[in-house]
């Protein structure tokens, strides 16, 4: 990857990060490395955004983000503070990657050796093990090239990508098409296609709303590989925000802002004294890091702060819409009422007696025919009647996640943002799920389980500012995709700056982790 561009002009500039995601801590490394005298307001009880965690009579859960993808990413963004991802947490590869169930009663692993994953899809259909390897010489290469010559690089106009240099690299990529379409060019059986594009509930979209550039991500999947960071996904929070801290970050939990006024060299910030009872039951209170990280954080009590400059990680359209003045808005409520976006999530945290023998750390169950699920997220959203679904039992590798003799598991049904949440609508969906899971896996939760809580639209849109409850944001569809998600610096708010999952690269915490840098990087060219 390249070097980052000279951030030194913001060196002294006293900067808030609204928000702790992996985009604002990601930008508070930067700035503070940069020499900015940095503070980041997080709204909730503890940092991570998203990727919350919730413990609970001796189980812990990652209530966001569970599969650690891309670890060059990681690694990059460690490496450049002189780190290594190692320092802070370690990684434990999957075996195998996960398991998919299907509902007629099939059953397939993808596992790290690529020639048994060959081998499987040469099962299913006469030379689909030739058209795998085709197929993941295409996804490197367009992750390699994407990564180096887009993602990583500011490409926010229309103009970034008929420059000549920019042609050239993007000469054979697949700029154009959906991922459908792309699929079906190298196979034939519906199974096989439902592999290759599983990944997309990751970015929010559909195999028919969703660019066919993102065959990238197969690389991801089978070359790169599947870890589990020990202690899940909070241990890379924690190892962050110590990375954060000992930069000079410092941190304040329980502080909702309120209002952005102001300008470059003059904003106001204000904030409100958080509600103990908006927070998470059984919510860790902040990070877990080390004693410089719990050091630096402290907790909010509604004072106002006066930055040079602000860089808001909370939710585009609320930042937008909740905490400027009109005047100050870049887009209007029906620019974000027109757009598409990814899908929130039923979710449902279980700690459960014995061992689920049947599932492995990562399973999903996948109808023969997902269509009719995601025409229920995007064309007519409604509860899924037949959903796909996603189910995580961390404590099949790590036991520190559940007492002895217990798993740890979690369920995430994709459904539509949006939609109305009641305590009777999820009740009712809570049924058909675990009889869903029952029919279609030979696990039998009812009885077993000794904890749980539930998660959905309400609790998304009300935790995390989310609009319509969605679980991730802005989905990557072809007309929300590179120059046409909204930017990092605003065009109304000399000072204001933006990073997170809405603006580029996407949705995703290695994308966001990258869009931190990006943010900052746009802050020193501004300046």
């Amino acid at each position: 990857m390249r070097e980052p561009r000279d951030r030194s002009s913001l060196s002294g500039e006293e900067v808030v990060v609204i928000g702790g995601g992996f985009g604002g801590l990601s930008t508070a490394c930067y700035l503070a490395d940069a020499g900015a005298d940095v503070t980041l307001l997080e709204k909730n009880e503890q940092l991570g955004g998203r990727a919350s965690v919730l413990e609970a009579e001796g189980f812990r859960f990652d209530m966001g983000p569970s599969w650690y993808l891309m670890p060059d990413v990681f690694e990059t963004f460690f490496g450049h503070f002189d780190r290594e991802p190692s320092e802070y947490y370690s990684l434990s590869r999957l075996d195998p990657h996960y398991r998919i169930f299907f509902k007629d009663g099939d059953q397939v692993d993808l596992v790290p050796d690529l020639a048994a994953n060959r081998e499987t899809f040469e099962s299913y259909e006469a030379g689909a093990g030739a058209a795998f390897d085709d197929y993941l010489r295409k996804s490197e290469r367009n992750y390699e090239i994407g990564m180096e010559h887009f993602v990583y690089e500011h490409r926010d106009d229309l103009a970034d990508f008929i420059d000549p240099d920019v042609l050239r690299y993007s000469w054979g990529l697949s700029l154009i098409g959906s991922m459908q379409d792309h699929v079906e060019n190298y196979f034939d059986h519906p199974k096989l296609q439902q592999v290759m594009q599983y990944t997309l509930v990751f970015l929010g979209g559909s195999p028919h709303n969703t660019p066919a550039l993102y065959n990238l991500m197969s690389h991801v999947d089978f070359n790169l590989g599947v870890y589990y960071p020990d202690g899940g996904l909070g241990a890379v929070v924690d190892g962050i925000v110590e990375l954060g801290a000992e930069l000079g970050v410092e941190y304040v939990t329980n502080a909702p802002v309120t209002a952005i006024k102001g300008q470059r060299g003059g904003f106001k910030l204000e904030t409100r004294t958080a509600d103990p009872a908006d927070g998470l039951r059984g919510a860790t209170p902040a990070a877990d890091g080390g004693a410089s990280a719990e050091a630096a954080i402290t907790s909010g009590d509604g004072r106002s702060y006066f930055p040079d400059l602000v860089v808001s990680d909370a939710d585009y359209a609320h930042t937008e819409q909740e905490l400027l003045a009109p005047r100050k808005r870049q887009y209007d409520a029906d620019y974000w009422e027109s757009r598409t976006y990814a899908p929130s999530a039923y979710l449902l945290y279980m700690g459960v007696e014995g061992d689920v023998e049947e599932l492995a750390h990562h399973t999903l169950v996948l109808p023969t025919d997902w269509d009719e699920h995601f025409e229920q997220i995007f064309e007519n959203p409604a509860w899924p009647d037949d959903p796909a679904y996603y189910l995580c039992v961390p404590s099949k590798t790590d036991d520190t996640v559940a007492p002895e003799g217990h798993s740890n598991l979690f369920v995430l049904v994709p459904i539509a943002a949006g939609l109305e949440d009641t305590p009777e609508l999820r009740s009712r969906y809570r049924s058909l799920v675990l009889e869903d899971i029952a029919e279609n896996t030979g696990v039998h939760l009812r009885d077993r389980i000794v904890f749980e809580e539930e998660f959905c639209v309400d609790d998304f849109a009300g935790r995390y500012n989310s609009m319509k409850g969605s679980a991730l944001g802005l989905a990557h569809t072809l007309r929300q995709t590179a120059p046409f998600r909204p930017g990092h610096e605003s065009g109304e708010v000399d000072g204001l700056f933006f990073t997170g999952s809405t603006t580029t690269p996407g949705i995703g915490v290695p994308m966001c982790l990258i869009s931190g840098l990006l943010t900052a990087e746009t802050m020193a060219g501004s300046s």
